[in-house]
């Protein structure tokens, strides 16, 4: 039997990308029994924060609400919007990275509506000549295995112009 060449760069570069898949799942897997961890109605911003940390932001919701933005971007499928009631309650765990919500970004929209919607892109691109700048979000459709990358287009204002969804580029070179 032989051994592998643990010289070899890439043996060394298989195992670290091993690694940092199996990372990549264990932090997925973590967020899924953080949820089911949770009770709405009794659960507090306590548990939260000691099941998911520190959030991204924090946008004030409606009646003292308090809404926690967790993102896994740029490697990860979703964003978690967790809303807070003003008493301390968990209301919600909304996984927001939807075809739904994409849905409801509308030409118009304001940059701070588009991240306080979808929480914050995996990239952000902004083209000298045009004066546009792109967003991306990476998700999984319902249904699908294969990731596709969600874009929002903004004008020089950072006022949506268009967006759209294509496959993930990144799965092509993989």
């Amino acid at each position: 039997m032989t051994r592998p060449d643990t010289r070899s760069a890439w043996w060394r570069i298989g195992r670290t990308l091993t690694a940092v898949l199996a990372a990549v799942g264990f932090v997925g897997a973590c967020d899924l029994q953080n949820i089911a961890e949770l009770e709405p109605g009794v659960s507090t911003e306590a548990d939260v924060r000691e099941k998911f940390g520190q959030p991204e932001a924090v946008w004030e919701g409606e009646d003292g609400a308090q809404i926690y933005e967790y993102n896994r971007q740029p490697e990860g499928v979703v964003n978690y919007m967790i809303t807070v009631g003003a008493n301390g309650i968990l209301v919600k765990v909304s996984q927001v990275l939807t075809e739904e919500n994409f849905a409801r970004v509308q030409p118009g929209m304001a940059v701070e509506q588009v991240r306080r919607m979808l929480g914050k892109p995996r990239k952000v691109q902004t083209f000298a000549l045009s004066g546009e700048t792109s967003q991306d979000w990476r998700y999984q459709p319902k249904g699908q295995t294969e990731t596709m990358i969600f874009t929002v287009t903004y004008n020089r204002d950072l006022r949506v112009i268009k967006t759209g969804s294509m496959p993930d580029p990144d799965l092509q070179r993989r």
